[in-house]
C-alpha cells in the first residue's frame, strides 16, 4: 500500500539556475536549500532538485512513491523485473529512499519517512 506520489526529484545541472526557475514557478521560497538539494514545498507537493542526480544515473524527473515498507516495496519491484539504480539511503532524520528502472527505462521512486 503507498500514500501516493508526493515528491519529485529532478536530476539539475546547475542548482542555482533551476532553483530561480522553480522559485518562479511555484512562488515559494524553497523549505531546503544546501548545496546537495534543495526542496520545496507547494500545493501539498514536494519538489526537490538534486544537482547529484545525474551522477547516480537520473536523466529525467523521478517520482516518489511513499511508502511503509521500503525494503519490501523495493523487493517486489525487482521481483516484478525492475532495476535497482539506487539501493535504499538514508537522506537526513530517517527518512529513506531508493528508486528502480522498469523494463521501459522508466524510473519510480520510493520513499519512507520515518514513523512519526
Amino acid at each position: 500500500m503507498t500514500a501516493g506520489i508526493q515528491t519529485v526529484i529532478y536530476p539539475v545541472k546547475d542548482l542555482a539556475r533551476a532553483k530561480a526557475l522553480f522559485s518562479a514557478l511555484l512562488e515559494v521560497e524553497p523549505y531546503a536549500d544546501e548545496p546537495y538539494y534543495v526542496g520545496f514545498k507547494d500545493a501539498g507537493q514536494d519538489v526537490g532538485l538534486d544537482p547529484n542526480g545525474h551522477s547516480r544515473g537520473m536523466t529525467g524527473p523521478v517520482p516518489y512513491w511513499h511508502v511503509s515498507d521500503i525494503r519490501g516495496r523495493l523487493a517486489a519491484l525487482v521481483d516484478a523485473g525492475a532495476e535497482v539504480q539506487q539501493d535504499v539511503q538514508d537522506v537526513g532524520n530517517g527518512r529513506l529512499i531508493a528508486f528502480v528502472k522498469d523494463a521501459d527505462g522508466n524510473f519510480v521512486g520510493l520513499l519512507q519517512d520515518p514513523p512519526a
